[in-house]
């Protein structure tokens, strides 16, 4: 499958970024965001590189809706997320900070303080790997 040697989407799905992988179907990869703006933030990227939704391809961008729809059930499931955001910046007037295509799944929580903190542009700062890791392991 494509992919660009300076991209980290592309390192992720290669295996040589470390991620915290949560779901993967043939061209599609869902992970969870290392600067997650609620409890459970996740992203879901096509396996061929796309630099954003005018490059995607509409089967991976298909493929790519539909893992999205499966991780914001886990979240509701799992996680007890009341509501979902799906996001994709697309250019950097849009806020756009990795040229991937790719889709933010971002829980959403009524009345849980600390678990939802979203404005739109939001400001991210780096999450706790440790709690990364561990909601990904529930989302898996």
């Amino acid at each position: 499958m494509p992919s660009e040697p300076n991209c980290v989407f592309c390192g992720i799905i290669a295996g040589e970024i470390p991620s915290t992988t949560i779901a993967q179907r043939e061209t599609a990869i869902a992970f969870m965001d290392i600067n997650p703006v609620t409890h459970g933030h996740a992203l879901v990227v096509p396996r061929s590189h796309a630099t954003d939704l005018f490059d995607v391809t509409a089967e991976d961008l298909a493929a790519c809706v539909h893992l999205a729809q499966e991780v914001a059930g886990r979240a509701k499931e799992r996680l007890g997320a009341d509501g979902v955001n799906l996001l994709n910046c697309t250019g950097e007037a849009a806020w756009q900070s990795v040229f991937h295509f790719h889709i933010h799944v971002i829980p959403r929580y009524e009345n849980q303080p600390g678990k939802d903190a979203i404005g739109l542009p939001w400001v991210s700062a780096p999450g706790n790997p440790d709690e990364i890791e561990r909601i990904g392991n529930l989302l898996s």
